[in-house]
């Protein structure tokens, strides 16, 4: 589902980040960059492009909605990660954004991120 498509994975657990990129490597995805910072991940974007991505909501306690805004503003599709299922006062701006639960279910994230590109 993911055939030929470069992610990139904003997460800083490590082992969730190496878990998401097996997944999508599964999935069929020819590349796929981990990002454990804002930072980084700008970095990334700033120097390349991405067909998807999969942002956690939260890197520990510093939210990446700034990110996730500056991705649709790019055109990048992406879907959140997160251990929450509340999007709060961000709600409104990222209500067509699906959210995929931790853990993983490996189907549903690359069902999510296939899906992601189709709404873009």
């Amino acid at each position: 589902m993911l055939e030929g498509l470069r992610i990139l994975v904003l997460e800083d657990e490590f082992l969730i980040a190496m878990d998401v990129e097996q997944i999508c490597r599964d999935a069929g995805a020819a590349d796929v960059v981990l990002a454990r910072t804002l930072e980084e991940a700008e970095a990334f974007c700033s120097e390349s492009t991405f067909d998807a991505a999969v942002v956690d909501i939260f890197l520990g306690q510093q939210s990446t909605f700034a990110f996730a805004s500056s991705l649709k503003a790019r055109g990048t599709p992406f879907i959140f990660a997160s251990g929450y299922s509340d999007l709060g006062e961000n709600a409104a701006e990222f209500a067509d954004v699906t959210v995929v639960g931790k853990p993983y279910e490996e189907t549903e994230l690359v069902k999510a991120l296939a899906a992601s590109r189709l709404k873009a």
